[in-house]
């Protein structure tokens, strides 16, 4: 008797939610896009780019340096792009000089160097800054408003995205983009 009970309490709270959103629509209401989303960036070449662009994708947010221990994790990255981008999967690369001023070149070096040392084909946009007062407004929701509320702590920290736009895990530089933490969450994420 309680199973029924539960089973027609949920029905109608489906319907109920289902009516509420079409009411929505025949008014003319939108649902809201995800937060990330919402953020038009400007390219490694200068052009706006909506990070709405990547709706029904997988992608990684990950905030690069040329002169860091880390930079060969451009490497693993573009590995990464190049195994999943078939299924729907992205990058998108921040160069940041806001660690040991280890990114200080402009955004055709940047892009010179990615192209020349790394073959990066992944989405590159232009230098911001990822921390401090100068910080950009993605990354104060990335580090304020998002699940994972932390300061950047150093270069090629990662933010893996869903499907809808949501900001799922977190993963810190030293983290390579081929580990198994990373590619299994990505897998898990690709299939829905």
């Amino acid at each position: 008797m309680k199973r029924v009970a539960i089973i027609t309490a949920f029905t109608l709270l489906s319907i109920m939610i289902g009516l509420g959103q079409m009411a929505q629509k025949e008014k003319g209401g939108t649902v809201k896009s995800a937060p990330v989303y919402d953020f038009t960036m400007k390219t490694i070449d200068g052009a706006d780019k909506s990070l709405g662009d990547y709706k029904g994708k997988v992608f990684l947010i990950v905030n690069v340096a040329s002169f860091c221990g880390y930079t060969p994790q451009y490497k693993e990255l573009e590995a990464v792009y190049e195994q999943y981008r078939s299924k729907g999967f992205s990058i998108a690369a921040f160069p940041a000089n806001n660690f040991g001023s280890q990114e200080p070149g402009t955004n055709a070096e940047i892009k010179e160097f990615c192209t020349t040392k790394f073959n990066v084909a992944f989405d590159m946009y232009a230098k911001i800054s990822v921390k401090g007062d100068d910080q950009h407004p993605l990354y104060q929701y990335l580090t304020k408003d998002s699940p994972f509320k932390d300061e950047i702590g150093w270069n090629f920290t990662k933010f893996l995205v869903d499907k809808d736009g949501n900001i799922v895990a977190r993963f810190p530089s030293k983290v390579s983009p081929m580990s198994p933490e990373v590619t299994k969450k990505i897998e898990e994420l690709l299939k829905y």
